[in-house]
């Protein structure tokens, strides 16, 4: 067993010092093979305190000074400075890993999201539509796809989206809460609303939001 796939074994048990040992180990062994800076980036990003994802940052572009043409590399720091709120960055490499052949829903999803907090919404639907077409399944994507079609106003298929994860997790608040605020700001269906509503602050206590706007609609009703 090479030292790169020990790393990653000892990541699955969760022994990060045994990790960190086997990458350094894997680095100075090949010092110009990208792999083990691009596993040692990924650790310590996965760590996600300052000072580790500072160093993470240094390793993927190293990764990427040995290899540009990596798009594993250009992956891993797309989702670095995603999670460092850089977020006009990450849009930019996660279009070029795309670009690059990274496959899968996950790539679209990420790009779309970096678009949608940058308030480029227009730019981030047709990735958010690729990521569902890809993962129909998959309900954080059907999620954040009706989210962002009830931000654009698309109300009708932010319905379908929201009712669909709802229909496949009925204890999912944030898609009770969004699907809630959707038939308030929609339709004149304001026992819907409140029942998603209420539905969401029960499933989860503490979603402050959800009991707020179930208060205000219940006000303006009396």
């Amino acid at each position: 067993m090479d030292h790169n796939t020990e790393g990653i074994k000892a990541i699955r048990n969760e022994d990060y010092e045994e990790a960190v040992k086997a990458f350094t180990e894997a680095i100075d062994a090949n010092p110009d093979d990208p792999i083990g800076y691009i596993n040692f980036g990924n650790l310590l990003a996965s760590i996600g305190r300052e000072e580790e994802v500072l160093k993470a940052e240094k390793f993927f572009q190293k990764a990427l000074a040995l290899d540009p043409s990596s798009m594993t590399a250009v992956y891993g720091l797309a989702g670095l400075y995603y999670n460092l709120e850089r977020y006009e960055e990450a849009a930019k490499l996660y279009e070029k890993a795309i670009r690059g052949g990274i496959e899968g829903a996950d790539a679209p999803y990420m790009l779309a999201k970096s678009l949608e907090r940058t308030g480029k919404l227009k730019l981030a639907l047709p990735y958010m539509q690729r990521a569902r077409e890809l993962a129909p399944d998959d309900l954080q994507i059907r999620l954040s796809y009706g989210i962002l079609l009830a931000s654009m106003e698309m109300f009708g298929e932010a319905m379908e989206e929201l009712m669909f994860v709802t229909e496949h997790d009925p204890d999912n608040a944030d898609a009770h809460y969004n699907l809630g605020v959707l038939y308030a700001v929609s339709t004149q269906q304001r026992g819907h609303a409140l029942s998603h509503l209420e539905k969401a602050f029960t499933i989860s206590p503490d979603h402050i939001q959800a009991r707020e706007v179930y208060n205000m609609i219940s006000q303006s009703e009396e």
